[in-house]
């Protein structure tokens, strides 16, 4: 059971909340973007450029228990600030690692700004799923995830209008040109390109870090006696949950933190649109996250139709995962353009995995809650494994083939969602 808060409170909660998901939205999905960017700044491998996300979703696994320890001891609300204020680090330290061209700091500043996101994630899930009765958690999580993959769709356009605005052939072409000394100046340029975005990032982060410490937000507790922080007890049905998070994770990382590559890769023909005077090419790669979150926000919106009033979270969860091994099997018998279209059709598919997947893992676990809700977030590794994976898999075949990965990921949803949810569930 929770604390009871007035409607209206919980009403302005949820809008800092949103906010907050926009933010980690926003950075989280930078991703897409960084890998290419970084795989021609610092001349890596497909797969080497991938260990961007393992740094970044790393951090979940490695900070998940510790951060959990914050949460219980300075609660829901302290936690979010001082998350963002990790964040913020993470974000400075990209300047000397564009200054440096060194990819490792890279990597640092990518798992010290996924150290600051665990913080915020494992206080604003729980806390968003404890603002109201349990069967209405997946839509008011998903009301926070239209936020989150918004920011996702803007962060693609704005940062690949600053980093990716030429094309890899272009790139090519201007440094077949130039000799050693010359080449290193050119990356060394191009790699500076990310100091003012993220200064501008850090700027943002600290405002919000300090609008979260005084908005005087509702706190949330459990009336359930605290319980020895131990994973002993845990019920089957949330370790499954654990397991589903990770493939799912997995999933949804490779999908939209490669198809900006993958659009890349197939060098599609410029196909220009005309809006409000504008000409915009529309298979312009930088755009390609931004179709993915576009898809993940439809699929929001579908579930806050839907869910809990027509179909339980537990069945939404079900048909979408049957639905994403339809577009994967698609997008794999298909190619070119009609390829990337169907992964494209995976951000519908994703968007109701996370926030079905929560609550039926944590449904009834009663004091157990915070050790479940830092093994969910450690769960988000799948993405740090996945990713390279997908990447070896890229330069062992093509692109096209490794999004045979994808298979086995959302298999395992669909089993938790039939069958796994349920077991050893009082």
């Amino acid at each position: 059971m929770t604390q009871q808060h007035s409607s209206k409170s919980q009403v302005f909660a949820l809008v800092i909340v949103g906010v907050l998901f926009f933010i980690f939205g926003f950075v989280t999905w930078l991703n897409g973007t960084l890998i290419p960017f970084l795989k021609i700044a610092c001349e890596l491998t497909t797969q080497q450029a991938f260990f961007v996300a393992t740094a970044f979703y790393f951090a979940y696994f490695v900070m998940a228990i510790p951060v959990s320890f914050v949460l219980k001891y300075t609660g829901f609300v302290n936690s979010m600030s001082m998350g963002l204020i990790v964040m913020m680090l993470g974000s400075l330290l990209f300047i000397p690692a564009a200054y440096s061209r060194e990819y490792w700091v890279f990597l640092v500043a990518l798992f010290i700004q996924g150290t600051g996101l665990t913080l915020l994630q494992t206080a604003v899930n729980p806390y968003v799923a404890l603002l109201g009765p349990v069967e209405s958690a997946a839509k008011r999580i998903s009301i926070m995830g239209v936020a989150n993959k918004l920011a996702g769709a803007f962060s693609g356009i704005i940062l690949g209008s600053i980093l990716l605005a030429k094309s890899d052939s272009e790139i090519k072409t201007d440094l077949s040109f130039l000799d050693a000394a010359q080449k290193a100046l050119y990356l060394d340029d191009l790699s500076q390109k990310v100091v003012g975005p993220y200064l501008l990032m850090a700027g943002v982060l600290l405002l919000l870090a300090m609008m979260v410490r005084f908005a005087r937000l509702p706190e949330i507790s459990s009336d359930e006696p605290a319980a020895r922080f131990s994973a002993k007890g845990i019920p089957t049905y949330a370790w499954l949950g654990v397991v589903a998070l990770f493939f799912y994770v997995g999933a949804e990382v490779v999908v939209g933190d490669s198809v900006i590559l993958y659009g890349r890769y197939l060098n599609p023909d410029p196909s220009f649109i005309n809006i409000f005077g504008f000409d915009i090419n529309i298979l312009n790669p930088s755009y390609f996250t931004s179709y993915v979150m576009a898809g993940m926000i439809i699929g929001y919106f579908i579930g806050i139709a839907l869910i809990p009033k027509v179909i339980s979270q537990q069945k939404a969860l079900q048909l979408f995962s049957i639905s994403a091994l339809i577009f994967t099997t698609c997008a794999l018998l298909s190619n070119g353009i009609a390829s990337l279209f169907f992964i494209a059709l995976l951000g519908v598919s994703n968007s109701v995995m996370w926030p079905a997947i929560w609550p039926l893992a944590i449904e009834k676990t009663g004091n157990k809650m915070p050790i479940i809700s830092a093994l969910l977030i450690m769960g988000i590794i799948g993405g740090a494994i996945m990713s390279p994976v997908f990447g070896w898999l890229a330069d062992l075949w093509n692109m096209h083939q490794a999004y045979v990965l994808l298979i086995p990921c959302y298999f395992f949803v669909l089993f938790f969602a039939t069958k796994g949810h349920k077991i050893n569930k009082q």
